[in-house]
């Protein structure tokens, strides 16, 4: 392969089109300036393997940025970035970093174009993101959708509100939806510790409180799933219904160990047996925003207030009670879920009066991070809404 085919060959993995068409206005005017950028650029250091796609393409979106006045070559490259798998989420943090270097003018120029090329694939906003003072912190909540039923979002230990995002489009059809940031995690990292289950519990309630709802349809994964079901026995006049994923109704004993795994190994240790955990060795391989998005997660985590999550989830005292559950219940479970098995599932469904028990085929343990559309059906389907 030459350059010139190298270079074609780079273009449309990159593009996803040939460089004749993208660049059919610099052939037809300056063949030399084609050549130069085909052979020159893209079949030789855009062609080497050092750094992948994505990468070259986060760097020359804020290059470009930086540098200011070439919103065309800029709008290209995010059609690009957005090809290559990069998240939505992560340009829009590309602006935000770029207003730290480059100052703001160039990083507000950005963000118009992103915002523009975002609207043009069809890519719904982000959510909108309130500020909620809690009884003895602050957290974020994020929301899709202004009228219909209130439907409240409980996260994983380990990673924050945009663990939903994935699936709040599709669900804030007819319903208000609201994920918000569990105390010791995203924004609300830092809070006071220890803390436990019933805490939990008080928080999801005080946010249910700042929104003024009385009533909410409460759906949680994992950790979060175990504060739902808390909320659920302690205060079941205010669950409309709950829909429980990838989740446990009694506490391993192996809480206690990743505590103090972190405490005295530190984060970067976590890592890896978590993500083996929570994902198939298929997502782990190709490394799309679901597992990129959970390793910075827990890479950033603080030791601390992971050991305080998990000693709180060693608390989970809710099994003897589920019998006495009255609103409609889904159990939604992943066949290939290595954490929260669908043995472990079912049992929940069993110990629930009437409850739904589904099983997800393929899906492990992070549900919402793998499988989108999939837990996204299931829980469209669940839920009342007003259409």
């Amino acid at each position: 392969m030459n350059r010139s085919e190298r270079g074609r060959h780079e273009y449309e993995g990159l593009m996803g089109f040939l460089p004749e068409n993208g660049l059919g206005e610099v052939l037809r005017t300056s063949p030399q300036m084609y050549e130069t950028v085909v052979e020159g650029a893209f079949g030789g250091a855009l062609s080497r393997p050092e750094l992948s796609r994505r990468t070259r393409e986060l760097a020359t979106i804020a290059i470009v940025a930086a540098a200011g006045g070439a919103e065309r070559r800029l709008a290209s490259h995010v059609r690009g970035a957005l090809r290559q798998g990069v998240a939505p989420s992560e340009l829009l943090a590309l602006c935000e970093h770029v207003a730290v270097y480059a100052g703001f003018p160039r990083a507000l120029d950005a963000l118009v174009v992103v915002n523009e090329i975002l609207e043009e694939a069809g890519i719904p906003p982000q959510p909108t993101l309130h500020k909620v003072a809690l009884a003895d912190h602050e957290t974020v909540v994020a929301q899709k959708g202004d009228s219909g039923p209130t439907v409240i979002l409980s996260h994983s230990l380990g990673v924050d509100w945009r663990m939903w995002e994935p699936v709040m489009e599709r669900l804030s059809h007819g319903r208000r939806v609201l994920a918000y940031d569990m105390r010791g995690h995203g924004s609300a990292a830092g809070a006071p510790r220890p803390f436990t289950m019933d805490d939990t519990a008080r928080d999801l309630l005080g946010v249910l409180d700042a929104f003024d709802a009385d009533t909410a349809h409460v759906v949680g994964l994992s950790m979060g799933g175990g504060v739902a079901q808390t909320v659920a026995v302690r205060a079941p006049e205010r669950v409309a219904s709950l829909a429980l994923l990838a989740t446990t109704d009694y506490p391993f004993p192996a809480f206690e160990d990743r505590a103090r795994s972190a405490e005295a190994d530190g984060m970067e240790a976590q890592i890896v047996p978590t993500l083996t955990r929570w994902f198939t060795p298929e997502a782990l391989a190709t490394n799309p925003w679901g597992v990129r998005y959970a390793r910075e997660r827990i890479r950033r985590f603080h030791p601390a207030d992971w050991a305080a999550a998990w000693r709180a989830f060693k608390g989970l005292d809710v099994q003897d009670r589920l019998a006495s559950l009255a609103a409609p219940t889904l159990v939604l479970a992943g066949e290939r879920d290595a954490s929260t098995t669908p043995e472990i599932m079912s049992g929940i469904a069993e110990r629930i009066p009437g409850s739904t028990y589904q099983e997800l085929p393929g899906v492990p343990h992070m549900q919402t991070l793998e499988n989108p559309v999939q837990v996204a059906e299931a829980l469209d389907a669940f839920l009342p809404a007003d259409r």
